[in-house]
This record gives structure tokens, sequence and C-alpha cells, in this order.
């Protein structure tokens, strides 16, 4: 039996330019995208992300209809997490001192729907 791995350079990403459907994760609503990038090592991201936007910093945001959330990954294997109102206002930040992530990512949060930004 072959071994399945996780594409962490997500080499399919280009692919995702919208949704065929949603699916729930933590009472958010997500896309197929969020799915692919979810399956292929980047899980613990958007569970972390979307566990600040509720338990965290959800108070500071209840009224943005648009949220950002920007993961950038340094060459020594670390990570920041930024989360900002889309205008550069940070809401959020969360330093990761290892990951195994190799792309930078940016999602959108728009009116509880998660996508990646080539979906929006």
């Amino acid at each position: 039996m072959e071994e399945i791995k996780d594409d962490l350079s997500l080499k399919d990403l280009s692919d995702y330019r919208g949704t065929n459907g949603y699916f729930n994760i933590m009472g958010f609503n997500a896309t197929d995208g969020i799915g692919y990038i979810m399956k292929n090592g980047y899980s613990w991201f958007v569970i972390d992300f979307l566990s600040v936007a509720m338990f965290k910093v959800k108070d500071k945001w209840k009224d943005e209809g648009f949220i950002c959330v920007k993961l950038k990954v340094s060459e020594d294997k670390s990570a920041l997490m930024d989360v900002t109102d889309g205008n550069e206002h940070e809401l959020y930040t969360q330093k990761y001192t290892f990951t195994n992530a190799q792309k930078d990512l940016t999602l959108y949060l728009i009116d509880g729907v998660l996508l990646l930004s080539s979906e929006y």
C-alpha cells in the first residue's frame, strides 16, 4: 500500500478560484480551497486561527465583516500569523518557533466564511 504524504508545498493551490460548496469547521463555513490546505498539512494553521477567532479576540472583530489572516514562513522554519481587519490594522499576532509549513498563505474570513485569497 502506498503511503499518502502531505503536499506541504501546496502545488495545486492555484486550482482553487472559487468553491463548489462549504463545509463546517468549528462553526465557520469553509471553502474547498481551505479543505485542500487542511488535507495537505496546514490544518494546524486553520484550526489555530479559528480558535483565536472564537476564543481569544472575537470581541475585537465582532463588528468586522472582513478579516485577513496571513501566515508568513521564515527560512529558519519559524512563522508568524498576522490577523488584520484587511486595512493593516492589527487585531492579533501569533508567533510559531517551528513549523513544517513551506508556503506563505493568506486567508480571508468574510461574514463567517473562511476562504483562500484566490477564492475571493
